[in-house]
């Protein structure tokens, strides 16, 4: 009677105990106790190795540069000189102008020698015959064409940021003259 089907030759009672007098398979319970410490283990492992592999690629970081620039604007030419600061390599940058808080409809991809919105040929490290290492002393100047927008009055705030991937290295601005 008792409690459920049992197979034959199977010595245990209604409780689950065994005929000699213990419980049935002890190997389950031991293997059960393996296979929580070996997952603890790889775990451990596993932390170690994904924090060892983030700790090397910060070191491996290029810092980011810093620099100062001064802007003249003298018609639709904007000039930047270098006045300040670590050496840009201007094919890891990115310019952003504005015109009195108004983005160019085309922002100049420095560096380049034709594009979309300028004239042909960009003096210094924004055209891409000259070494693309602007270092401290040089100037670069690019010329908005017609049909780029919006344009450059007299007395209007023209203002130029540099970025390195998404982080911005420079901002300066002057008035037109």
């Amino acid at each position: 009677m008792g409690g459920g089907s049992r197979a034959c030759g199977d010595r245990r009672d209604a409780r689950g105990d065994d005929s000699r007098g213990g419980r049935g398979d002890d190997s389950r319970g031991a293997s059960a106790v393996v296979a929580v410490v070996v997952l603890c283990g790889l775990t451990v492992i596993l932390a170690t190795v994904v924090a060892g592999g983030l700790t090397g690629l910060q070191e491996r970081a290029e810092p980011t540069p810093t620099a100062a620039m001064r802007l003249a604007v003298d018609g639709e030419t904007l000039t930047l000189t270098h006045t300040h600061g670590d050496p840009l390599d201007m094919r890891a940058l990115r310019m952003i102008v504005s015109v009195d808080d108004e983005p160019l409809r085309h922002q100049p991809p420095v560096p380049f020698f034709s594009a979309s919105g300028f004239d042909p040929g960009p003096t210094g490290p924004f055209n891409t015959a000259s070494d693309p290492e602007w270092t401290v002393g040089e100037s670069a100047s690019l010329t908005l064409a017609g049909t780029n927008s919006p344009t450059i009055e007299p007395g209007s705030t023209v203002t130029v940021e540099l970025y390195q991937d998404d982080t911005r290295i420079v901002t300066t601005e002057t008035t037109a003259r």
